[in-house]
């Protein structure tokens, strides 16, 4: 690897740091050598982390000439993320740790993408989470993987962790991120939802997280087998997103992926509302009069 510090200077966000690293590097492979690039960037070491407090950490000196990053053996998929998040608090240079040249990471630190105003430690925890999703997959490679791929189907969510060697989880928030059409993915644990991921142009969705997954999502089959994708087929959309009265209701699409441990993720799909003909708009507003005045 041609790579080292030098190439990053004046680079302090994830999306110009991995923009850097993919300009000095343009024959980066997948999946990508994390490891290797670490040992370009100034970490000596990666260490073995047994605490069950904490998922990974780092510890550096002032000047962040060097440092050590710490994983939680497990599971090779998260370990690989997990090192990639310490690299990111390694070159963010604005990242100040809550114990001097100590950075240490919680689980609930590399799952979080949003940041409460004026927290500096979450926001920082979301930049990290940025890098390392866009170091481990690379956007021009992750847009030509997709590129063969046309309806959403959480079967790509699998082909893109096996490839770029990253969770499944880690997939599904990029997959959202770039598929062009209007989708979300819900993941659940033991049947209330945990977190959700959903493209921009998705609306928001009305089931908190905490709260049970609706009754009548097709998460509640008795058909489904562990680690195989389900079909996709339509659903209420009122289990999922604000659906107006007095306005024709957007189709929505369900497929669900269980996982072990009572885990799962749902795949949601939206498909726009048809515009309505002169006519059809002529006769609904002719029945909404006769419904409102009491007329039959």
């Amino acid at each position: 690897m041609p790579i080292s510090r030098k190439d990053l200077t004046g680079a302090s966000s994830p999306e110009a740091l991995v923009k850097r690293i993919l300009q000095a590097e343009p024959e980066l492979t997948v999946p990508v050598p994390i490891q290797d690039l670490c040992e370009r960037l100034g970490i000596l070491r990666i260490e073995d982390l047994s605490t069950d407090e904490f998922e990974g950490g780092l510890v550096t000196d002032a000047k962040r000439s060097e440092g050590t990053i710490q994983a939680k053996r497990g599971g090779e998929l998260r370990r690989r993320f997990t090192i990639a998040h310490e690299l990111g608090h390694f070159l963010m240079a604005h990242h100040v740790p809550d114990q001097p040249g100590q950075f240490l990471c919680k689980s609930s630190d590399l799952l979080r993408v949003t940041a409460k105003d004026g927290d500096r430690r979450q926001r920082m925890e979301v930049e990290a989470n940025r890098f390392a999703g866009l170091v481990l997959m690379p956007p021009h490679l992750l847009r030509a993987a997709m590129s063969a791929f046309r309806e959403p189907d959480l079967q790509h969510v699998l082909a893109l962790a096996r490839d770029f060697a990253v969770g499944k989880e880690v997939a599904a928030r990029a997959y959202v991120q770039y598929h062009p059409e209007r989708i979300a993915i819900v993941v659940a644990g033991n049947g209330r939802v945990q977190r959700c991921y959903r493209s921009l142009s998705f609306p928001d969705i009305i089931c908190a997280v905490g709260s049970p997954v609706p009754t009548r999502s097709r998460y509640h089959s008795s058909s489904h087998r562990p680690n195989i994708a389900s079909d996709i087929a339509a659903c209420s959309p009122d289990l999922w997103i604000d659906v107006k009265r007095d306005l024709r209701a957007p189709f929505l699409y369900e497929q669900v992926y269980l996982q072990q441990n009572g885990f799962a993720m749902i795949l949601l799909r939206l498909e726009p509302v048809p515009e309505e003909s002169a006519d059809e708009r002529r006769q609904e507003e002719g029945w909404r009069y006769r419904f409102h005045s009491g007329r039959r």
